[in-house]
């Protein structure tokens, strides 16, 4: 990117860390900044994330996005929609990852016959496909409310750990009926398994 946004501390004096915070606009070449290499992340590989560098760096007035001290309070206004983001992406990966593994166990034989007919496989692919509905079901509701403006920022919190725990634990048995082929770059299960990981990450982690 050409542009980044940089939270920066603005006020050491401030009542609290969250009302001394401001954020601004650092463009590339600016003196001082620097990105570094590009980290190697396990998923996302499309998503480029870099190391950013600060020596020094000294910005014009009109950098500065939004009102001073008020970048705490930005930032918090757009999380619920961030989370009900990373809630829609693991929602719709479960989905794509069920269909990819329900398909998959159609074709794959052991012991002569397609592993879809054990009653194990079916019992978890039901299990799969109810925890997935009851998912989306959820997440329409907060769709609903996000276009109508009354999403508040527990009911995006619960949309998100829900979704993205869902998605992991969907992943994982995935991969599983997959068996040793889903552990292999061309299936697209592997890139879903480890793609899923961060969404209980980022966001801000579901344990917080």
């Amino acid at each position: 990117a050409d542009v980044v946004i940089v939270v920066a501390i603005t006020n050491t004096q401030a009542k609290s860390a969250a009302h001394g915070i401001s954020l601004f606009l650092v463009e590339e070449g600016m003196p001082g900044f620097k990105k570094g290499r590009k980290l190697e992340k396990i998923g996302m590989k499309a998503q480029d994330t870099a190391e950013l560098f600060f020596d020094d760096v000294h910005l014009p007035a009109s950098a500065l996005l939004g009102q001073e001290n008020k970048g705490f309070i930005y930032l918090m206004q757009e999380l619920p929609q961030e989370r009900l983001i990373i809630a829609d992406m693991a929602i719709a990966s479960s989905e794509f990852m069920f269909e990819e593994t329900r398909n998959y166990v159609k074709e794959r034989k052991a012991f002569g016959k397609t592993v879809s007919r054990l009653q194990t496989i079916q019992h978890k692919l039901a299990e799969m496909k109810t925890d997935i509905c009851v998912g989306r079901a959820f997440l329409d509701q907060c769709l609903e409310l996000h276009n109508q403006g009354r999403l508040d920022s527990n009911t995006a919190s619960m949309a998100k750990f829900w979704a993205s725990d869902l998605q992991n634990r969907v992943a994982t048995q995935c991969l599983q009926m997959h068996g040793g082929w889903g552990y292999m770059w061309e299936y697209p299960i592997a890139k879903a398994f480890v793609d899923s990981r961060v969404q209980p990450i980022y966001g801000g982690s579901n344990e917080i």
